[in-house]
């Protein structure tokens, strides 16, 4: 029977500012990583009299989203990175993530990638969590089998 544990999720954020190690261990909260297209593959149109065509973009743009716990020391590791990277557009757009699920062969990497923006800060009766966001240039996945 096939079996999925973030426990074997691994993963890393190098860019210009420094490096640190993601997924299991790092205090990312139940929600994870995730990584999503951010634009469509195809445009379709329909003429009038009922013809189409599609149009196959080259876009392999995405963004990846790291979840953290907000005690998490992590948190303090992004923030750092942050600051610097968006103080000079010489850091900017830099930084490469992979995410990878070694028992399924799944390898996710995330080229060019640059801080979206802060993550939201809230202060209250639960600690919450705190989303760190990427875009990025390129996105490369394989899935593998479980």
């Amino acid at each position: 029977m096939p079996t999925y544990s973030f426990n074997d999720v691994t993963g890393s954020l190098v860019g210009p500012t420094g490096s640190t190690p993601l997924g299991y261990g790092e205090a990312v909260t139940d929600e994870g990583i995730s990584i999503e297209p951010k634009g469509d593959k195809n445009t379709m149109e329909i003429a009038a009299d009922g013809n189409g065509q599609h149009s196959l973009h080259a876009d392999n743009s995405g963004i990846v989203t790291i979840r953290c716990l907000k005690t998490s020391p992590l948190n303090a590791v992004l923030q750092a990175m942050y600051d610097v990277q968006t103080s000079s557009s010489a850091l900017h757009g830099q930084n490469l993530i992979t995410v990878a699920h070694a028992p399924s062969g799944d390898m996710n990497t995330a080229e060019q990638c640059a801080f979206s923006k802060k993550p939201r800060v809230v202060y209250g009766k639960v600690a919450g969590l705190m989303e760190w966001m990427f875009e990025s240039i390129k996105i490369h996945s394989v899935l593998g089998t479980y």
